[in-house]
């Protein structure tokens, strides 16, 4: 699957939105990619996850790891055609946490998989969350890097299927804001801190 086609599934299923948007890390964008409207559909889901696998660098791990939300439903697939179990941190009182009796063996290997990465946020957390609980992040995987030239925003290798360089801007320097035209709903799910 190429870029293109990936860029299609997000376009007919709605998922690529215009208009003026507060980020999950509280930064504002022209563009939003509604990852659940694509991942909905289980053909989809399953396609992006099998590809996603294929680009895995390391196929020998232990557990695929995923921050919730948006990571859970592309982690599953993932997780499913690596054959491994996939486990999920999310937040309690705003701490992201491995809950639910979820835990591994110390040194497990791991994978990390996210729907949509921008400013990487929500993969740090979690890759500090399996480190806290023994385990070694290898990788990072996600479908759409929403920054594909930021550096350094993860001390393991990362890739993903489609690159999107879409702008985003501190909330007291987004020029949307300043135009007044349009007013920044928060489409994700959760609220910016």
């Amino acid at each position: 699957m190429n870029e293109q086609e990936m860029l299609s599934i997000y376009e007919d299923s709605g998922a690529l939105l215009n208009g003026h948007f507060v980020l999950s890390s509280g930064r504002h964008s022209p563009r939003y990619l509604q990852s659940a409207k694509v991942l909905m559909h289980p053909a989809h889901a399953e396609k992006l996850g099998r590809e996603l696998a294929k680009l895995a660098s390391v196929q020998d791990v232990d557990v695929v790891v995923a921050p919730a939300l948006g990571g859970l439903i592309i982690g599953h697939e993932v997780a499913r055609a690596l054959v491994r179990p996939l486990l999920f941190t999310e937040r309690k009182e705003g701490e992201m946490s491995l809950r639910r009796g979820f835990s591994f063996a110390e040194g497990a290997r791991v994978l990390v998989v996210e729907d949509v990465i921008t400013t990487g946020g929500s993969v740090c957390e979690c890759m500090a969350v399996v480190r806290e609980h023994g385990g070694v992040p290898l990788e990072v995987l996600a479908v759409v890097d929403r920054a594909p030239a930021a550096v350094g925003r993860f001390d393991v290798p990362h890739r993903t299927l489609l690159q999107l360089d879409v702008p985003s801007y501190a909330a007291e320097d987004c020029p949307l804001c300043r135009a007044g035209t349009l007013p920044a709903i928060k489409p994700g799910s959760r609220h910016a801190a």
